[in-house]
């Protein structure tokens, strides 16, 4: 119920559209929502009203069908324009956590490595140190020897031969010691040199690291925001859809409404709309006419000048005919030479009383009857337009038509479309069909308004069908 009363207030807020599109009024248009109040209005105000403001529903909600229409295509580029945008994020999160685990992995082996050299440089400072006590020690030696008398030397040496190799021994010893201690030198200062580098490396990869991992947050900082803004896109289709429901849902009520089949007998009671369309599938298999196209068609004759169904004829020989309700008389009620022969045969042989048989009124246009009125049923067939078709349905039905049955009414109207090319089914060839079924002709422009509400109710009927066969 609040949902119901929120789309109420939803489509109310669009009065002011409505206003200058639709001449509805604030009232009116609160009937386009309400059954109840739309019942209240018609006992309240009658039959013709009623129906003027049931058509200015439909328009006002056919027009609000396609708006949303548009809205939800709309709403549906800006998700899949999110989704893409949170597609490319999520690709590029994952990179970015592929990126930083290949970087821990360097900054890992880095570590490992810049370890390794410093016990490479540990060996070696151990190594010359060693080698600087050695050096020490024959510098020692040396100068001991050096300071011995030529007496010691005498005492201790064989000869002075064995004192001078003794003492070359030495210095040579110490040479190629010094020579090995630069030669660790040199290794140490290139052990050093590369520690510095790989550390250096390992900081870069560590700034590099640590930027990957900003970027990831900003990333998925922008895939939540992103994310926040899908999910309220998708509130919002969520909501549209919803509502665009309702509105077809109304729509549809609406259109059932104004599909009151009039020219039926007191004791028959007009279809639904769905019940009317299981009639025209039917009349569809055996004339090829689209269902749609003939319920716009019946629909535009039922709701014709709504007098349809409304008088008796009262002289058999003039054609009179008069209101059944007011008494109103109408001198052009059906044709006296061209239908009335034809009305009198139809009745007897389907045994109704040809005075007391429903037919349409004549249209009374500026106070003037125009044209002629007479036509019979739902299809609002003339006596004589029917007994053009009346063979064809017969064959169809095994048995004799009646232009006030329903069933019987639409295959009339279907086989008198086919055999005008409505079953070729495109726009054109229903267009002339419709003005051949009105006019009998397709070049009177003062009748082309009838063809086209035909197409444009047929378009939304497609649409009422498409949403109640889903």
């Amino acid at each position: 119920m609040k949902n119901k009363v929120k789309k109420i207030f939803l489509v109310l807020f669009l009065l002011v559209v409505a206003n200058l599109a639709f001449g509805l009024s604030s009232t009116e248009l609160e009937l386009c929502f309400s059954s109840e109040k739309l019942d209240a209005y018609r006992d309240r105000e009658g039959d013709d009203a009623y129906q003027r403001v049931l058509e200015k529903c439909e328009d006002y909600l056919d027009e609000m069908q396609k708006q949303y229409e548009e809205d939800i295509e709309r709403t549906e580029e800006e998700k899949r324009s999110l989704q893409n945008q949170i597609a490319t994020l999520e690709n590029r999160i994952n990179q970015l956590d592929q990126q930083i685990k290949q970087s821990e992995v360097r900054i890992r082996s880095l570590g490992l490595e810049i370890q390794d050299t410093q016990e490479s440089i540990r060996i070696m400072n151990n190594e010359i140190e060693e080698s600087r006590s050695q050096i020490s020690e024959i510098l020692k030696m040396v100068d001991r020897e050096n300071e011995k008398s030529i007496l010691e030397i005498l005492i201790t040496e064989d000869d002075l031969s064995g004192f001078f190799n003794n003492l070359t021994s030495l210095e040579r010893l110490s040479e190629e010691t010094q020579k090995i201690l630069e030669e660790i030198r040199a290794l140490r200062n290139s052990l050093e040199t590369e520690e510095e580098q790989l550390a250096r490396e390992r900081e870069e990869a560590q700034r590099t690291a640590e930027m990957q991992a900003m970027q990831k947050a900003e990333n998925q900082d922008a895939r939540q925001e992103h994310a926040r803004l899908y999910d309220m896109t998708e509130a919002e289709y969520q909501q549209q859809l919803e509502d665009k429901e309702f509105i077809e849902e109304r729509a549809s009520e609406i259109r059932e409404r104004i599909f009151e089949l009039a020219g039926l007998p007191d004791d028959v009671d007009a279809p639904t709309f769905e019940e009317a369309y299981e009639i025209a599938k039917w009349v569809e298999r055996e004339t090829g006419v689209r269902p749609a196209f003939l319920l716009s068609i019946l629909q535009q004759e039922s709701a014709l000048g709504r007098n349809v169904g409304q008088c008796y004829l009262v002289d058999t020989s003039s054609g009179v005919t008069t209101h059944i309700r007011n008494g109103q008389r109408f001198s052009q009620g059906i044709h006296p030479t061209r239908d009335i022969p034809h009305f009198l045969t139809i009745t007897e042989e389907l045994g109704r009383d040809p005075l007391e048989t429903p037919v349409s009124c004549t249209l009374i246009q500026g106070g003037r009857e125009v044209g002629w009125g007479g036509a019979m049923g739902p299809a609002q067939f003339i006596p004589s337009t029917w007994q053009s078709v009346r063979s064809s349905v017969r064959s169809i039905l095994g048995r004799e038509p009646d232009p006030w049955s329903i069933r019987d009414s639409f295959m009339a109207s279907g086989v008198l479309l086919s055999q005008n090319g409505a079953s070729a089914r495109t726009t054109s060839a229903e267009w002339n069909a419709a003005m051949i079924y009105f006019t009998g002709g397709t070049t009177n422009s003062s009748f082309f308004w009838y063809a086209d509400q035909v197409i444009n109710r047929a378009d939304q009927f497609e649409r009422d069908i498409e949403i109640m066969t889903r």
